[in-house]
């Protein structure tokens, strides 16, 4: 018995729709309002998210006194770790302090690499101090042969015979910070 198109479709595709393939989750990067970061993470954190807000210290002068102070490393941006489907991208739109996902409104939210978000990650667990610095493009990349920053990527930018600043680039923001690094466990790539 031979069937139809229309009748293979009517036993097929009921039973393809309920497939789909295995989604990865993939990093994101999210736009707030001004001095809303912290708002947006704990709202995203809150419905069992997992939303990453790189923070470096900073002095600040209040009067007379003077303190050490966490602010985000990149200013109004945050980074969300999930697998972006209709349902998780709506609970993330609905976040108070939120203006959008970047990305093109024609292709979607546009994903950052994983070895960005990871040596952001490594440097904010390490504790090192940290400072904004120009978006570098091109430049003599650099990998770190060992220590608490071991396997980051990034361009050198020598300061002294044995010192260099590493600069971390995230290019879906073009921004960049710098840390400060021995040029001794430098590899060039």
């Amino acid at each position: 018995m031979l069937l139809t198109a229309s009748e293979l479709n009517q036993v097929i595709l009921p039973a393809m729709r309920g497939r789909t393939e295995p989604s990865v989750a993939r990093w994101f990067v999210l736009w707030t309002r001004s001095h809303c970061e912290r708002l947006v993470h704990d709202q995203l954190s809150s419905k069992g998210l997992a939303p990453f807000l790189p923070e470096i210290e900073v002095w600040s002068r209040r009067g007379v006194l003077r303190h050490v102070v966490r602010v985000p490393m990149f200013s109004g941006y945050l980074f969300l770790h999930a697998v972006l489907d209709k349902a998780t991208h709506l609970e993330v739109r609905k976040a108070r302090g939120l203006v959008s996902l970047l990305g093109s409104s024609t292709e979607g939210p546009a994903a950052v690499p994983d070895t960005e978000v990871t040596a952001l990650q490594k440097v904010v667990q390490a504790r090192i101090p940290a400072a904004p610095h120009p978006y570098l493009r091109e430049g003599a990349r650099v990998r770190i042969t060992r220590g608490p920053l071991s396997d980051v990527e990034g361009v050198l930018v020598r300061t002294k015979p044995t010192k260099g600043m590493l600069v971390l680039s995230v290019n879906l923001l073009q921004r960049s910070v710098a840390v400060e690094v021995d040029c001794t466990i430098v590899a060039p790539l």
